[in-house]
């Protein structure tokens, strides 16, 4: 399960930010993660509640705010979310999509201290 050393990095990064504002809770930890970034959120959820145990951030709540895939197509320009798969379509073309806009993330989008 590498959602729990996805976990453990994410909570040394919001602990050096606790750290360099002073801050003795953390409240809320927000994450955006992409429709292909190759995580499980209920496993990102599991990890959360094991390794805040014993920190400042032990009452925090995990919020997850999913990215969708996000394609272009380089055959007619058009922009269009695509559902993940080993293939995503042009809706106007039918065209395999040449580039990924959106989908991969995986970021530390907001925390709330005290």
């Amino acid at each position: 399960m590498h959602e729990l050393s996805i976990m453990q990095s994410t909570l040394e990064l919001v602990l050096q930010h606790a750290a360099r504002n002073q801050a003795t809770k953390v409240h809320r930890i927000v994450l955006k993660i992409g429709a292909i970034a190759g995580v499980d959120p209920e496993s990102l959820r599991f990890a959360h509640e094991v390794v805040v145990s014993g920190t400042i951030a032990e009452a925090s709540i995990l919020e997850i705010i999913p990215v969708p895939l996000r394609c272009r197509c380089r055959d007619c320009s058009l922009d269009f979310e695509a559902e993940p798969g080993p293939i995503a379509l042009c809706p106007r073309c039918a065209k395999p999509s040449g580039e990924i806009l959106q989908g991969r993330e995986m970021e530390l989008s907001q925390l709330e201290l005290s």
